[in-house]
């Protein structure tokens, strides 16, 4: 798709309609006061790898976009960064500047593989 067929009205839903829908995802999740599996060491891991995965997610449909990498990032970063404010504010749960460092880590994955899947179909 090129960037002039994000100029129109309908495009650019198609295009920011998912990002929405997924923050909204997040931001559901973070409003759960406890998130705990019941897995002891395990939980800790588990709700890791789920930020990096749904950050990841992010960074990716970001990028779909936005169609700028940079920009994508700092979106997620900036998105992180209101999640944990909001996680502040929820009871039974904590900010943590190293959940935002994970995240945006995520959020890069996510712009990595989107960018290398584009360029690869982009080959074919």
């Amino acid at each position: 798709m090129s960037t002039s067929a994000l100029t129109t009205p309908r495009s650019a839903w198609a295009a920011w309609l998912p990002v929405l829908a997924w923050a909204a995802v997040i931001f559901a999740f973070s409003s759960i006061p406890s998130l705990s599996s019941g897995l002891g060491g395990w939980d800790l891991l588990l709700r890791k790898l789920a930020h990096v995965t749904e950050y990841a997610i992010l960074g990716a449909l970001l990028l779909r976009a936005t169609r700028r990498p940079g920009i994508a990032l700092g979106l997620a970063a900036l998105y992180a960064i209101s999640d944990e404010v909001h996680q502040h504010f929820v009871e039974g749960r904590h900010a943590a500047a190293l959940d935002v460092l994970i995240d945006a880590t995520g959020a890069l994955v996510g712009v990595l593989a989107w960018g290398w899947l584009s360029r690869r179909r982009e080959a074919r």
